[in-house]
C-alpha cells in the first residue's frame, strides 16, 4: 500500500518570505507538529508573505510589531480563525538565525528596573525560591517601592513602611495582605544587606492575623482517589501521562511543580528511587512504589513523544515541551470531571497522601520527610486529622462525664 504523501509539499510560498519556506518546515517539524499542523502553519507563512508584499515591507523589517499588524488585519477579515501566534514567533526566531532579522534593542532599564533585577537574582540565588514565587514577590515590591514619598528608599522609614502595610490591608484580602508583608520584608532585609539602606526596616512590616482558624487538612476518600485513576484512558497517549502523574500525586504526595519539574535523571530505576527538587531547591531521595514506576514507565515506553527535552512529562501536542505546573493542576481537575466528582486541586491529592499515612499510623517525622517539610510544626498539622486518637487524649470534664 502506498502512503498519502504529505500536503506540506503542496504549500508554495511566493513573495519575501519564499526563501524561507524549507527551513521553516523543517523547524516546525523539528518540534513535533504533524504534517497537517505543519502545512496549516505553512499556509500561514504563505499569507503573511503576500501581505508583506501588499505592504511593501521587506523581510528585513519583519519584527513583533508587523505580526501584531498581520494578526489584526487577518482577523478583520475574518480569516484570523486559525491562525497561530507561536507558529509566527517560530517565523521570527528562524530569521534571527539566519541573520535577516535583527533582535529587538530593548532600552535601556530604569533605576528601579535595575534594582527588581538584582532583588530577583537574590531571591533566586540566596533564597532559593522559584521562579512564580520570584515573580510575586517583585510585583509586590515594585508596588511598595512606587508608593514611597519622594527620595524612594534613601528617606525610607518605619512608619512609611507600616503605613504601606496599612493601606494594602484596606484594600486586598488578609492572605493577600500576608504575601504583601513577606515580599516587603524580604526586599527591605535585601536593600540592608546591598547597604541601599542603613537599617533593617525589614521588622517594620508588621505581621497580619486573620481571624479565620486553619481548617483541617482535607483529602480525598479512597473509592475517589481510585475513580480518578480509573476515568484515564490509558489506551491513548494522554490518557497513560494524566494516569502516571496522578498517581505520582497520590502516592507520593508532591507538589504540582515537582511532578512538572521531575527529570528523567531524577529516576534511578534499579536502585527504585526517585530525587524530587522541592522549594527551595532543597533535593530528597524517595522510594519509587511499583505501581508509580510501572505508571511512568509504561508513558516513557508508549506515550512520550520522542524530544530532546529531559523532563518526563511532557504536552500531549505539538510541540512537545515540558508541561507547567498549572498543567498537572488541570489535569486532576478534568480527571475529577471525568470521574464525576467534585473538582478538587492537585493539593488535595498532597493531602490524601498524608492523611493515609495518618490513618496507618506512620510517625510525624517520618511523614515530614516524606512530604519534605522543614519543620516538623509544618507536618504536626495533619496530627489534627486522626479524631479517634485524639478524642483518647481529651482529658474528663470536670464534675462529669467526658465531653
Amino acid at each position: 500500500m502506498v502512503r498519502p504523501t504529505s500536503r506540506v509539499s503542496s504549500v508554495v510560498v511566493r513573495g519575501p518570505l519564499g526563501p524561507f519556506a524549507d527551513a521553516y518546515r523543517e523547524k516546525v517539524e523539528e518540534r513535533g507538529y504533524t504534517p497537517l499542523s505543519a502545512v496549516n502553519l505553512q499556509r500561514q507563512v504563505a499569507q503573511m508573505s503576500r501581505w508583506l508584499m501588499a505592504e511593501r515591507l521587506g523581510v528585513d523589517q519583519l519584527n513583533e510589531a508587523c505580526v501584531e499588524a498581520f494578526l489584526a488585519a487577518q482577523r478583520v477579515s475574518g480569516e484570523g480563525s486559525s491562525l497561530s501566534r507561536p507558529g509566527l514567533r517560530y517565523l521570527l526566531d528562524l530569521l534571527r538565525e539566519r541573520g535577516v532579522v535583527t533582535a529587538p534593542v530593548r532600552p535601556a532599564p530604569s533605576p528601579t528596573e535595575t534594582l527588581m533585577d538584582s532583588f530577583r537574582g537574590y531571591l533566586l540565588s540566596e533564597r532559593g525560591l522559584s521562579a512564580g514565587t520570584v515573580g510575586g514577590y517583585v510585583d509586590r515590591a515594585t508596588r511598595f517601592l512606587a508608593g514611597l514619598a519622594p527620595g524612594g528608599l534613601a528617606h525610607v522609614t518605619p512608619a512609611e513602611v507600616t503605613a504601606a502595610v496599612l493601606r494594602e490591608s484596606a484594600a486586598v484580602s488578609v492572605s493577600a495582605t500576608q504575601n504583601f508583608v513577606a515580599s516587603v520584608r524580604a526586599f527591605l532585609r535585601f536593600c540592608f544587606i546591598e547597604g541601599l539602606i542603613d537599617i533593617d526596616l525589614s521588622q517594620a512590616a508588621l505581621s497580619v492575623t486573620g481571624r479565620k482558624r486553619s481548617p483541617l487538612p482535607k483529602g480525598i476518600a479512597k473509592d475517589q482517589a481510585e475513580a480518578l485513576l480509573g476515568s484515564c484512558d490509558r489506551r491513548t497517549a494522554i490518557g497513560r501521562r494524566d494516569f502516571a502523574v496522578i498517581i505520582t500525586l497520590l502516592r507520593l504526595g508532591l507538589r504540582r511543580g515537582e511532578v512538572a519539574g521531575l527529570r528523567l535523571e531524577d529516576i534511578d530505576w534499579r536502585a527504585g528511587e526517585l530525587v524530587v527538587v522541592g522549594k527551595g531547591a532543597r533535593s530528597d531521595r524517595l522510594p519509587l512504589p511499583a505501581d508509580v514506576g510501572q505508571a511512568i514507565a509504561a508513558y516513557l515506553s508508549r506515550a512520550r513523544p520522542a524530544s530532546d527535552w529531559r523532563q518526563v512529562f511532557l504536552r500531549a501536542k505539538a510541540p512537545f515541551e515540558p508541561i507547567a505546573a498549572g498543567t498537572v493542576a488541570s489535569t486532576v481537575r478534568r480527571a475529577c470531571r471525568r470521574a464525576g466528582i467534585h473538582e478538587v486541586g492537585s493539593h488535595r491529592l498532597r493531602h490524601t497522601a498524608a492523611c493515609e499515612m495518618v490513618a496507618a499510623q506512620v510517625p510525624l517525622a517520618e511523614i515530614a520527610q516524606v512530604l519534605r517539610h522543614r519543620s516538623l510544626q509544618s507536618t504536626a498539622i495533619y496530627a489534627r486529622v486522626d479524631l479517634d486518637r485524639l478524642r483518647a487524649l481529651a482529658q474528663p470534664w470536670p464534675g462529669g462525664g467526658p465531653r
